[in-house]
Protein backbone atom coordinates (compact mmCIF):
# COMPACT_ATOMS: atom_id res chain seq x y z
CA UNK A 1 0.00 0.00 0.00
CA UNK A 2 1.23 3.48 -0.84
CA UNK A 3 -0.27 6.92 -0.26
CA UNK A 4 0.70 10.58 -0.25
CA UNK A 5 -0.21 13.52 1.94
CA UNK A 6 -3.46 14.98 0.68
CA UNK A 7 -2.31 18.49 1.56
CA UNK A 8 0.75 20.36 2.76
CA UNK A 9 0.84 20.45 6.59
CA UNK A 10 -0.21 23.87 7.88
CA UNK A 11 3.12 24.89 9.37
CA UNK A 12 4.95 23.82 6.21
CA UNK A 13 3.06 26.22 3.96
CA UNK A 14 4.76 29.27 2.49
CA UNK A 15 2.88 32.55 2.62
CA UNK A 16 5.64 35.13 3.07
CA UNK A 17 8.98 35.88 1.48
CA UNK A 18 11.69 35.01 4.02
CA UNK A 19 13.92 37.62 2.29
CA UNK A 20 17.06 36.11 3.78
CA UNK A 21 19.26 38.55 1.84
CA UNK A 22 18.03 41.34 4.11
CA UNK A 23 19.33 39.63 7.24
CA UNK A 24 22.86 40.81 6.50
CA UNK A 25 21.91 44.03 4.72
CA UNK A 26 21.70 46.19 7.82
CA UNK A 27 21.01 49.40 5.95
CA UNK A 28 18.05 47.91 4.07
CA UNK A 29 16.63 46.35 7.23
CA UNK A 30 16.85 49.59 9.17
CA UNK A 31 15.43 51.57 6.25
CA UNK A 32 12.37 49.32 6.16
CA UNK A 33 11.77 49.43 9.92
CA UNK A 34 9.63 52.61 10.12
CA UNK A 35 7.10 51.10 7.70
CA UNK A 36 7.36 47.49 8.90
CA UNK A 37 4.87 45.31 10.79
CA UNK A 38 5.50 43.94 14.28
CA UNK A 39 4.44 40.53 15.61
CA UNK A 40 4.21 40.21 19.38
CA UNK A 41 4.63 36.77 20.98
CA UNK A 42 4.02 36.46 24.73
CA UNK A 43 5.89 34.30 27.24
CA UNK A 44 3.53 31.37 26.57
CA UNK A 45 4.12 31.53 22.80
CA UNK A 46 0.66 32.96 22.26
CA UNK A 47 -0.31 35.61 19.72
CA UNK A 48 -3.33 37.71 18.85
CA UNK A 49 -5.47 36.71 15.88
CA UNK A 50 -8.33 38.43 14.08
CA UNK A 51 -10.26 37.10 11.10
CA UNK A 52 -7.89 34.19 10.52
CA UNK A 53 -4.77 36.38 10.44
CA UNK A 54 -2.23 37.14 13.11
CA UNK A 55 -2.45 40.70 14.44
CA UNK A 56 0.46 42.85 13.32
CA UNK A 57 1.34 46.18 14.97
CA UNK A 58 3.26 49.26 13.84
CA UNK A 59 6.96 49.05 14.56
CA UNK A 60 7.16 52.76 15.33
CA UNK A 61 5.84 52.08 18.84
CA UNK A 62 9.32 50.68 19.60
CA UNK A 63 11.33 53.57 18.15
CA UNK A 64 12.98 54.41 14.86
CA UNK A 65 15.34 51.40 14.68
CA UNK A 66 14.89 47.70 15.51
CA UNK A 67 15.68 46.79 19.15
CA UNK A 68 18.49 44.28 19.60
CA UNK A 69 16.10 41.49 20.59
CA UNK A 70 13.84 41.85 17.52
CA UNK A 71 14.00 39.13 14.86
CA UNK A 72 13.37 39.68 11.15
CA UNK A 73 10.78 37.31 9.65
CA UNK A 74 10.62 38.46 6.02
CA UNK A 75 8.24 40.38 3.77
CA UNK A 76 4.49 39.96 3.41
CA UNK A 77 2.22 40.46 0.41
CA UNK A 78 2.12 44.25 0.59
CA UNK A 79 5.93 44.45 0.65
CA UNK A 80 6.27 45.38 4.31
CA UNK A 81 9.02 43.88 6.42
CA UNK A 82 7.84 41.88 9.42
CA UNK A 83 9.72 41.68 12.74
CA UNK A 84 8.88 39.81 15.93
CA UNK A 85 9.57 40.47 19.60
CA UNK A 86 8.80 38.73 22.87
CA UNK A 87 6.43 40.75 25.01
CA UNK A 88 2.95 41.25 26.39
CA UNK A 89 0.13 41.11 23.85
CA UNK A 90 -1.49 44.44 23.08
CA UNK A 91 -4.92 44.29 21.49
CA UNK A 92 -5.85 47.14 19.11
CA UNK A 93 -8.46 49.41 20.75
CA UNK A 94 -10.99 48.92 17.96
CA UNK A 95 -10.28 45.31 17.00
CA UNK A 96 -12.21 42.09 17.59
CA UNK A 97 -9.27 39.86 18.48
CA UNK A 98 -8.59 36.69 20.46
CA UNK A 99 -5.52 35.10 22.03
CA UNK A 100 -4.32 32.04 20.17
CA UNK A 101 -2.02 29.16 21.11
CA UNK A 102 -0.56 27.74 17.90
CA UNK A 103 -0.49 24.19 19.29
CA UNK A 104 -4.21 24.21 20.06
CA UNK A 105 -6.05 26.19 17.40
CA UNK A 106 -3.49 27.21 14.82
CA UNK A 107 -5.60 25.73 12.04
CA UNK A 108 -7.56 29.01 11.87
CA UNK A 109 -4.50 30.75 10.42
CA UNK A 110 -3.92 31.58 6.80
CA UNK A 111 -0.63 30.42 5.27
CA UNK A 112 1.21 33.71 5.83
CA UNK A 113 0.24 33.92 9.50
CA UNK A 114 1.19 30.29 10.14
CA UNK A 115 4.62 30.83 8.62
CA UNK A 116 5.26 34.06 10.51
CA UNK A 117 4.15 32.70 13.87
CA UNK A 118 6.01 29.39 13.64
CA UNK A 119 9.23 31.17 12.57
CA UNK A 120 8.88 33.78 15.32
CA UNK A 121 8.31 31.23 18.05
CA UNK A 122 11.24 29.09 16.91
CA UNK A 123 13.65 32.05 16.79
CA UNK A 124 12.53 33.69 20.02
CA UNK A 125 12.68 30.39 21.93
CA UNK A 126 16.18 29.75 20.60
CA UNK A 127 17.48 33.19 21.61
CA UNK A 128 16.22 32.70 25.16
CA UNK A 129 18.23 29.49 25.48
CA UNK A 130 21.38 30.42 23.55
CA UNK A 131 22.61 33.53 25.31
CA UNK A 132 26.04 32.08 26.05
CA UNK A 133 28.64 30.48 23.80
CA UNK A 134 28.57 26.68 23.88
CA UNK A 135 32.37 26.74 23.48
CA UNK A 136 33.62 29.09 26.21
CA UNK A 137 30.54 30.48 27.96
CA UNK A 138 30.99 34.04 26.68
CA UNK A 139 27.71 36.01 26.47
CA UNK A 140 26.69 36.21 22.82
CA UNK A 141 24.72 38.88 20.99
CA UNK A 142 22.12 38.69 18.20
CA UNK A 143 23.36 39.27 14.64
CA UNK A 144 21.98 38.74 11.13
CA UNK A 145 18.68 40.37 12.17
CA UNK A 146 18.10 37.70 14.79
CA UNK A 147 19.08 34.66 12.71
CA UNK A 148 22.40 34.08 14.48
CA UNK A 149 24.29 34.94 17.66
CA UNK A 150 27.93 36.01 17.70
CA UNK A 151 30.69 35.68 20.25
CA UNK A 152 32.03 39.26 20.62
CA UNK A 153 35.52 37.99 21.52
CA UNK A 154 36.12 35.34 18.85
CA UNK A 155 33.58 36.45 16.26
CA UNK A 156 32.27 32.88 16.00
CA UNK A 157 28.60 32.66 15.03
CA UNK A 158 26.00 30.18 16.24
CA UNK A 159 22.79 29.50 14.35
CA UNK A 160 19.35 28.35 15.51
CA UNK A 161 19.33 24.75 16.66
CA UNK A 162 16.85 22.36 15.03
CA UNK A 163 16.16 18.90 16.45
CA UNK A 164 14.96 16.48 13.73
CA UNK A 165 12.38 13.90 14.75
CA UNK A 166 10.55 11.22 12.82
CA UNK A 167 6.83 10.53 13.03
CA UNK A 168 5.47 7.36 11.47
CA UNK A 169 2.12 5.86 10.62
CA UNK A 170 2.49 2.10 11.00
CA UNK A 171 -0.10 0.10 9.04
CA UNK A 172 -0.64 -3.47 7.92
CA UNK A 173 -0.60 -2.68 4.21
CA UNK A 174 -4.39 -2.79 4.13
CA UNK A 175 -7.02 -1.38 6.49
CA UNK A 176 -5.47 -1.28 9.96
CA UNK A 177 -3.16 1.22 11.61
CA UNK A 178 -1.27 1.42 14.91
CA UNK A 179 -2.10 4.29 17.25
CA UNK A 180 -0.48 4.77 20.64
CA UNK A 181 -0.89 6.74 23.86
CA UNK A 182 1.93 8.18 25.93
CA UNK A 183 1.80 7.59 29.68
CA UNK A 184 1.15 11.28 30.45
CA UNK A 185 -1.76 11.63 28.00
CA UNK A 186 -5.39 11.32 29.13
CA UNK A 187 -7.27 8.14 28.32
CA UNK A 188 -8.63 7.93 24.73
CA UNK A 189 -6.02 10.33 23.33
CA UNK A 190 -3.92 8.52 20.71
CA UNK A 191 -1.49 9.52 17.99
CA UNK A 192 1.30 8.21 15.76
CA UNK A 193 4.68 6.96 16.94
CA UNK A 194 7.50 9.50 16.96
CA UNK A 195 11.02 10.01 18.24
CA UNK A 196 14.17 12.07 17.87
CA UNK A 197 16.90 11.20 15.38
CA UNK A 198 20.18 10.17 16.98
CA UNK A 199 23.67 11.23 15.91
CA UNK A 200 24.92 9.23 12.94
CA UNK A 201 21.43 7.89 12.16
CA UNK A 202 19.32 8.24 9.02
CA UNK A 203 15.63 9.11 9.18
CA UNK A 204 14.65 5.66 7.93
CA UNK A 205 16.84 3.89 10.48
CA UNK A 206 15.36 6.08 13.20
CA UNK A 207 11.85 4.99 12.20
CA UNK A 208 12.79 1.32 12.53
CA UNK A 209 14.53 1.86 15.88
CA UNK A 210 11.89 4.11 17.45
CA UNK A 211 8.94 1.91 16.52
CA UNK A 212 10.69 -1.15 17.94
CA UNK A 213 11.74 0.68 21.11
CA UNK A 214 8.33 2.17 21.76
CA UNK A 215 5.96 -0.68 20.89
CA UNK A 216 8.15 -3.69 19.99
CA UNK A 217 7.12 -3.95 16.33
CA UNK A 218 9.51 -4.64 13.45
CA UNK A 219 8.60 -2.48 10.45
CA UNK A 220 9.53 -2.62 6.78
CA UNK A 221 8.97 -0.59 3.61
CA UNK A 222 9.65 2.75 5.30
CA UNK A 223 8.47 5.52 2.97
CA UNK A 224 8.76 9.31 3.25
CA UNK A 225 5.61 11.45 3.29
CA UNK A 226 6.52 15.04 4.17
CA UNK A 227 7.80 17.31 6.92
CA UNK A 228 6.69 20.12 9.20
CA UNK A 229 8.46 22.50 11.57
CA UNK A 230 7.32 22.16 15.16
CA UNK A 231 8.75 25.10 17.14
CA UNK A 232 7.98 23.76 20.63
CA UNK A 233 10.75 24.40 21.20
CA UNK A 234 12.79 23.59 18.05
CA UNK A 235 11.80 20.38 16.26
CA UNK A 236 11.43 19.43 12.63
CA UNK A 237 8.93 16.58 12.25
CA UNK A 238 9.74 14.28 9.31
CA UNK A 239 6.79 12.06 8.38
CA UNK A 240 6.86 8.45 7.17
CA UNK A 241 4.67 5.41 6.85
CA UNK A 242 5.79 1.81 7.27
CA UNK A 243 4.35 -1.69 7.26
CA UNK A 244 4.20 -4.09 10.22
CA UNK A 245 2.69 -7.53 10.83
CA UNK A 246 -0.37 -7.31 13.15
CA UNK A 247 0.56 -10.75 14.48
CA UNK A 248 3.45 -9.23 16.43
CA UNK A 249 2.99 -8.60 20.13
CA UNK A 250 3.21 -5.08 21.52
CA UNK A 251 6.14 -4.57 23.91
CA UNK A 252 6.53 -1.23 25.72
CA UNK A 253 10.22 -1.27 26.60
CA UNK A 254 11.22 2.39 26.86
CA UNK A 255 8.50 3.57 29.25
CA UNK A 256 7.19 6.30 26.94
CA UNK A 257 4.18 4.47 25.52
CA UNK A 258 1.63 3.00 27.90
CA UNK A 259 -0.95 1.75 25.40
CA UNK A 260 -1.13 0.88 21.70
CA UNK A 261 -3.61 -0.91 19.48
CA UNK A 262 -4.52 -1.67 15.89
CA UNK A 263 -7.49 0.36 14.67
CA UNK A 264 -9.51 -0.16 11.50
CA UNK A 265 -9.92 2.51 8.86
CA UNK A 266 -13.59 2.92 9.82
CA UNK A 267 -12.68 3.41 13.49
CA UNK A 268 -10.13 6.07 12.58
CA UNK A 269 -12.57 7.76 10.21
CA UNK A 270 -15.14 7.95 13.02
CA UNK A 271 -12.52 9.42 15.37
CA UNK A 272 -11.62 12.09 12.82
CA UNK A 273 -15.28 13.02 12.56
CA UNK A 274 -15.52 13.30 16.35
CA UNK A 275 -13.06 16.16 16.46
CA UNK A 276 -9.59 16.72 17.90
CA UNK A 277 -8.00 16.25 21.31
CA UNK A 278 -9.09 19.57 22.73
CA UNK A 279 -12.62 19.69 21.33
CA UNK A 280 -13.62 16.14 20.54
CA UNK A 281 -16.93 14.54 21.43
CA UNK A 282 -17.15 13.55 25.08
CA UNK A 283 -18.36 10.04 24.23
CA UNK A 284 -15.83 9.38 21.45
CA UNK A 285 -13.97 6.08 21.75
CA UNK A 286 -10.84 7.57 20.26
CA UNK A 287 -9.52 11.14 20.11
CA UNK A 288 -6.83 12.17 17.60
CA UNK A 289 -4.45 15.16 17.32
CA UNK A 290 -5.64 18.51 16.01
CA UNK A 291 -5.21 19.72 12.44
CA UNK A 292 -2.20 21.90 13.34
CA UNK A 293 -0.07 18.74 13.60
CA UNK A 294 1.45 16.71 10.79
CA UNK A 295 0.16 13.64 12.66
CA UNK A 296 -3.43 14.47 11.76
CA UNK A 297 -2.51 15.27 8.17
CA UNK A 298 -0.86 11.86 7.83
CA UNK A 299 -3.80 10.07 9.46
CA UNK A 300 -6.35 11.84 7.27
CA UNK A 301 -4.31 11.04 4.17
CA UNK A 302 -4.16 7.34 5.09
CA UNK A 303 -7.90 7.23 5.72
CA UNK A 304 -8.58 8.80 2.32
Amino acid sequence: MSFRLRQIPLLSRVGADRADQLRTDTDAAVAGWPHAALLRVDARNQVLVAGGRVVLHDTTELGQTPPTDAVFLGRIEDGRHVWAIRGALQAPPDGDVSVLDLRVTGDVFDDTSAQLVSSAIALLNWHENARFSAVDGTPTKPVRSGWARANPITGAEEFPRIDPAVICLVHDGADRVVLARQHNWPVRMFSLLAGFVEAGESFEACVVREVHEEVGLAVRDVSYLGSQPWPFPRSLMVGFHAVADPGQEFVFSDGEITEAAWFTRDEVRAALSAGAWTGGAADAKLLLPGSISIARTIIESWVD
